[in-house]
């Protein structure tokens, strides 16, 4: 049996990251209703389209299972975003989730193109199953990157998705260029497998081949648990 989730620890975790954004110049907020979501990304030029998975036409999140993030610079503009989603995944699996197409549409056979495919070959995914925490969308402004705000993000997402729902894993779906460039550790990311995700979705002119990242539930709790703010050396 897990043990209770420490909420002041949880809460002087936070407090690091969240300072240590404000010190870059970006003040964070969270939100929970992902129509409000899209709206705020739907503008932004530089972004990607937000994939399916936090998109309500598509994906539907109940109360509780879900949260976004935005961080806005000191003329109130949006400077970042992200995003998180529980996934219950007791009786199956990631990769089973990815390739079933449900990891993005509630309903796959109204929501998906016929022509829809998605492929798992990273041989973790399948060990990954319980409560999953599923963290995706980040965007980044470009005259606020190369200042280590990637590595803020990351704690701040596993801290919030820790206090929320203790998960059993948290993942996402990685571009290759991050292993590429050497810099996959910036976003925090512990663990990695080639092929996590050969996605085509054709209405969504989405066509990716992204790694799976991923850390266990005792991985997340130890990163809060191990935390010590007084003697952290946070080189940001």
């Amino acid at each position: 049996m897990k043990s209770v989730v420490n909420p002041l620890q949880i809460s002087r975790f936070l407090r690091v990251y969240d300072d240590a954004a404000a010190q870059k110049g970006i003040k964070l907020s969270i939100g929970f209703d992902f129509n409000e979501y899209v709206s705020i990304t739907r503008v932004l030029p530089t972004k990607k389209p937000t994939y399916p998975n936090f998109r309500p036409d598509r994906s539907p999140i109940k109360s509780g299972e879900g949260y976004w993030m935005v961080g806005v610079d000191k003329e109130n503009q949006i400077a970042l975003v992200q995003a998180a989603r529980l996934y219950d995944l007791s009786h199956s699996n990631f990769a089973e989730h990815l390739e079933s197409l449900r990891a993005f549409y509630a309903d796959p056979p109204v929501h998906a193109h016929p022509q829809d495919r998605c492929t798992c070959a990273a041989p973790t995914a399948r060990k990954i199953t319980g409560k999953v925490a599923y963290h995706g969308d980040f965007w980044l402004r470009s005259d606020f990157r190369r200042q280590g705000i990637p590595t803020i993000m990351a704690a701040i997402l596993r801290g919030a998705s820790f206090s929320m729902w203790c998960p059993d894993f948290v993942c996402g779906l990685a571009e290759r260029w991050l292993l590429e460039k050497g810099v996959l550790a910036q976003y925090g990311h512990a663990h990695y497998e080639h092929g996590g995700s050969i996605l085509h979705l054709v209405e969504e002119n989405i066509i990716d081949h992204d790694l799976l990242v991923w850390l266990t539930g005792e991985e997340l709790r130890s990163l809060v648990a191990d935390h010590d703010s007084s003697k952290s050396t946070l080189a940001f």
